[in-house]
């Protein structure tokens, strides 16, 4: 096999490549990626059989072939000159060359025929933009659990049906949703639980590729994202995903509305004291609500913020962290948080565009 690429080309797909294969497999070809060259067409592959993808490289194929070369090589490509690089591999032989400029390198390699075959692109999906789709995961799947000791929170809730595209990830502490509507929805309703980081990774690729417009196929055991000529396949999360709709409260005691750039810039001031389980607390009294932590070490600090609160003086502490993510997702110049009791979760809502965020409360010490 015998080809050249343009170096930017090549190590940004290669990066791409390489976020998908594994960095934890005691499987080494797992942690490499596959390089094709035939029909014309110059592919990368990799997967941790749990996500696999297959992206075009735009490249000239002066002899066609196939090989597995190691992480490496992304970091090398990035260091080249620039201009274009050739990379060479003669058939059953352990070694690739990768060439640019004045540089030259030789790295052990794989066989082609050592690597895992990969998932099948096959089913009709739903076409939709980019722009939605991107804001949609970013904003979702951010909350969904890091803990692999409960599979499915680690998962984002996606439903594809005549209400559009909804997306729905908790962590147990904190509940994201999101509702957006398609030009052209399904007639049946189809669902899954993606893993987030499938999402994500979707969202990055889509930006990568400079799409338009990306197709969301979800089947029995998969889901697959076809982004122009690239392709990202997922395997699907079994369990029954909580039922958010029972989740959310319908009703309020209080409901406050503030400016929203202005509630960020404060809690980003005091979250600083807010460190690991600190809590960030919210006293309201008329007219206004003060945003105070402590920290045994570091000492305390407040901030006062003029609101339109009109009821009985109250106090709720959140994780920082969260809410701070929650203020940061919601969109438009107001924030509204609704309230029940120091105990109860808060739920934030900014611009009408589909976006909900439920908090859990931290319980406070007098």
């Amino acid at each position: 096999m015998r080809l050249t690429c343009q170096r930017d080309e090549l190590a940004g797909k290669l990066a791409l490549a390489a976020r998908t294969a594994s960095s934890k497999s005691t499987i080494p070809i797992l942690g490499q990626v596959l390089l094709t060259a035939d029909d014309g067409v110059v592919r990368l592959s990799s997967t941790d059989m749990e996500l696999s993808l297959r992206v075009p490289v735009d490249a000239s194929i002066a002899e066609s072939g196939a090989v597995v070369v190691p992480r490496l090589a992304t970091d090398i490509v990035r260091t080249l000159a620039d201009g274009q690089v050739e990379i060479e591999h003669r058939a059953n032989e352990g070694v690739v060359s990768v060439s640019g400029g004045q540089s030259s390198f030789t790295l052990n390699c794989l066989q082609a025929g050592e690597f895992p075959d990969l998932p099948v692109d096959e089913g009709t999906g739903i076409t939709m933009p980019v722009a939605p789709f991107v804001l949609t995961a970013d904003r979702v799947a951010r909350a969904a659990s890091r803990d692999d000791t409960r599979p499915v929170l680690t998962g984002v809730l996606v439903r594809i049906g005549p209400d559009g595209l909804t997306m729905v990830a908790t962590d147990s502490y904190r509940l994201a949703v999101m509702q957006t509507p398609l030009e052209d929805p399904p007639a049946e309703t189809r669902e899954a639980i993606v893993p987030a980081r499938a999402l994500q990774e979707a969202s990055r690729l889509a930006g990568a590729m400079k799409a338009d417009t990306i197709e969301l196929v979800i089947g029995e055991s998969q889901a697959i994202f076809r982004i122009g000529d690239a392709r990202l396949i997922s395997r699907l999360i079994d369990g029954q995903f909580p039922d958010y709709r029972q989740l959310v409260p319908e009703q309020f005691e209080y409901e406050v509305v503030f400016d929203r750039a202005e509630l960020a810039a404060v809690l980003s001031r005091i979250g600083v004291l807010a460190q690991r389980s600190a809590p960030v607390r919210l006293a309201f009294e008329q007219g206004q609500v003060t945003v105070s932590a402590t920290s045994e070490q570091l000492g305390e600090g407040h901030e006062s913020v003029p609101v339109a609160y009109t009821g009985e003086p109250f106090e709720i502490g959140f994780n920082a962290e969260f809410l701070r993510d929650g203020v940061d997702n919601t969109s438009g110049d107001e924030l509204r948080i609704g309230l029940i009791s120091p105990l109860r979760p808060g739920l934030l809502r900014g611009g009408d565009d589909g976006y909900r965020y439920l908090l859990m409360p931290i319980r406070l010490n007098a």
